[in-house]
């Protein structure tokens, strides 16, 4: 005899189950409401909806009303392609108009590629539903499985159960995205207005490629290089020692069509006479003593590009003529070598000497100063520019404190007024070696005292006879002479005889080469 069935017992267990199922539904809901992008999302889909639905791959599609196609917001797949797809794709749009879950035949060859790779890699069954309708986004939940018998009632009732939180957290997903991303560009936009304020308290032209001033006396320099920069004429910078030379041939090269290649440097009063022809074109292996390999010339290396001869009253008269054919017929020949090369350089020089009067000397010929001379560009003297030296002195102020991780930021009206009242005839150069050696020598953060160099002029009784007149080779060497004792025997450094100089080191080295001033004429 067959036992009665217990209806009650069958509905406490059914009770229990529904029971369980809704703790689950609450504990996922839970989780999702949690979420606000997608890594939290990626998070959850691999461990509290893995877990619970047993699933093999997971897709979520979704897409905008107002358009007529849907992407993948996520995959458990990594290397399905983040694209569009279309609404009638019979796929996304079936699952669309299904008030339950659809079940698909994956060897359909008819569905998008993404479910045919899922296909390919073993999963057979796959069941998407729709979920809820919010604010313009309708999305499709597909779950795959290597065995449909996985996916049991249960299983329904609970993902039904959940898919309103569902579409809640894709939405809260999406609307975190959009203020992150609002978020970014008004920061971005801030960065550039407080960029615009910045460089409206900034003075037109207080920084012109790396030359600093706005006077009226540098405004019309910088109209020069704008002007020649764009061409390839030869351009002669000519100014005093320290007015910044080398940062107008800079300019003119980075406003140039070919600021992509390097500039070559050469100065020519730094390299000894013997040495600077195969400097400067080259020389062929064995061409003189030493010459074990073939080597390329600044020339050469210019190729496409310009070549700054700085210093150029300081090279050889011999040399002269060279140079002058390479400007005529821009062709070089290296040293010990018969065979003449093209080369296309543009060339800048500069020098502090008045080249009319070398030429008039005869140290200078007057063929190549002419053919120099195409586009020349007078740098002022500091004297001649006054007012630029506040805007100077403080950025030369701030470049070195930085340099040296010293706590200075400005100057005492005292210094500032005795900066503007100094004759500087050093120029910028001699400027900027005096700030940086009053920061070493600065107590607190404000610059209180600048000493600066005496002007050394001899006096009558060294004079052999009232008629007797110095050259200026001979002036310049006893003025060196003097700073260099004043500076117990020191050349360089912050103590040295090229700061007070308004020299770099090498520069006053070479000059105390040329005018034969050796140790023992300053060290006893």
């Amino acid at each position: 005899m067959e036992k009665p069935i217990d209806k009650a017992a069958i509905a406490i267990n059914r009770l229990q189950e529904r029971e369980k199922e809704q703790m689950l539904i609450m504990f996922i809901c839970t989780a999702l409401s949690r979420v606000l992008n997608k890594k939290e999302f990626e998070r959850l889909v691999d461990g509290i909806l893995k877990d619970n639905f047993q699933f093999d791959d997971f897709v979520l599609a979704s897409s905008d009303e107002s358009k007529g196609d849907y992407f993948i917001f996520h995959s458990t797949d990594k290397n399905i392609a983040s694209q569009s797809y279309p609404l009638n794709d019979s796929f996304f749009n079936d699952c669309i108009n299904s008030a339950d879950a659809v079940s698909f035949d994956l060897s359909n060859s008819n569905h998008p590629d993404y479910i045919q790779n899922i296909y390919k890699k073993g999963f057979k069954n796959v069941f998407g539903i729709a979920l809820p309708y919010i604010e313009g986004n309708r999305n499709v939940l597909f779950l795959f499985f290597k065995n449909a018998k996985t996916f049991s009632r249960e299983s329904g009732r609970v993902l039904r159960g959940v898919a309103m939180q569902f579409s809640i957290t894709l939405r809260n997903i999406m609307l975190t995205q959009q203020n992150e991303n609002a978020l970014a560009e008004l920061e971005i936009l801030k960065k550039n207005i407080s960029g615009k304020k910045k460089e409206k308290n900034i003075p037109k032209n207080e920084n012109f490629h790396g030359i600093i001033g706005n006077s009226n006396a540098m405004k019309d320099v910088y109209e020069l290089i704008s002007q020649v920069a764009s061409s390839n004429s030869t351009v002669l910078i000519l100014g005093e020692t320290g007015t910044g030379k080398e940062l107008a041939a800079n300019a003119i090269h980075n406003l140039s069509e070919v600021s992509n290649q390097k500039m070559i440097k050469v100065n020519c009063a730094s390299i000894p006479e013997n040495l600077i022809e195969s400097e400067l074109f080259g020389h062929e292996r064995g061409a003189f003593t030493g010459a074990t390999e073939q080597r390329i010339g600044k020339f050469e290396q210019a190729e496409n590009s310009t070549i700054f001869l700085d210093e150029i009253g300081e090279l050889p008269l011999e040399l002269q003529g060279k140079l002058l054919r390479v400007l005529q017929e821009k062709e070089i020949e290296r040293v010990g070598g018969s065979k003449s090369i093209k080369v296309n350089a543009r060339v800048i020089a500069a020098t502090n000497k008045i080249l009319e009067k070398e030429v008039y000397g005869e140290r200078f010929r007057s063929d190549l100063y002419f053919r120099l001379n195409v586009y020349p560009i007078k740098l002022p003297a500091l004297r001649d520019r006054k007012e630029d030296i506040p805007i100077l002195g403080h950025f030369f102020l701030e470049k070195h404190a930085t340099k040296m991780n010293r706590n200075v930021k400005r100057f005492s009206k005292k210094v500032l007024n005795s900066m503007m009242a100094n004759a500087w005839p050093g120029n910028v150069r001699e400027l900027e070696n005096m700030v940086e050696r009053s920061i070493l020598f600065a107590k607190d953060e404000k610059i209180k005292e600048m000493i600066f160099p005496e002007i050394v002029i001899a006096s009558s009784d060294a004079l052999v006879n009232e008629f007797y007149t110095k050259t200026l080779q001979e002036v310049e060497k006893e003025h060196i002479l003097k700073v260099i004792k004043k500076c117990s025997g020191r050349i360089s450094g912050p103590q040295g005889a090229a700061v007070l100089l308004g020299l770099p080191s090498t520069t006053l080295t070479s000059r105390m080469k040329k005018l034969g001033i050796r140790k023992e004429h300053f060290l006893n």
